[in-house]
């Protein structure tokens, strides 16, 4: 199971014509099915997607319906007990 980061899910939803390779690579990285995401990198997603500075923000409706879309991969909650997992294993 391979983890996604949100650059990833940004990049698939990016329309701006200069992240267009950036895109054909998050997408097909989008067509596996051994991914995993996060609660937080769904909500990144939707904070950078749609932030009004971008040069094409996403409206509302359309970020929910790639996050409804993306729920098909198992979603990690972060917990406590996953963050402190985490730093253990970084030190290991």
């Amino acid at each position: 199971m391979r983890f996604v980061d949100t650059n990833i899910l940004v990049d698939a939803a990016s329309t701006e014509p200069e992240t267009a390779v950036k895109r054909t690579t998050a997408l097909g990285i989008l067509d596996e099915v051994d991914l995993a995401l996060s609660v937080q990198v769904l909500q990144e997603f939707y904070v950078q997607a749609t932030r009004q500075t971008r040069a094409a923000p996403l409206p509302h409706a359309q970020a929910v319906d790639l996050i409804q879309s993306w729920l098909r991969y198992p979603v990690q909650d972060l917990i406590v007990e996953i963050l402190t997992a985490a730093l253990s294993a970084r030190v290991r």
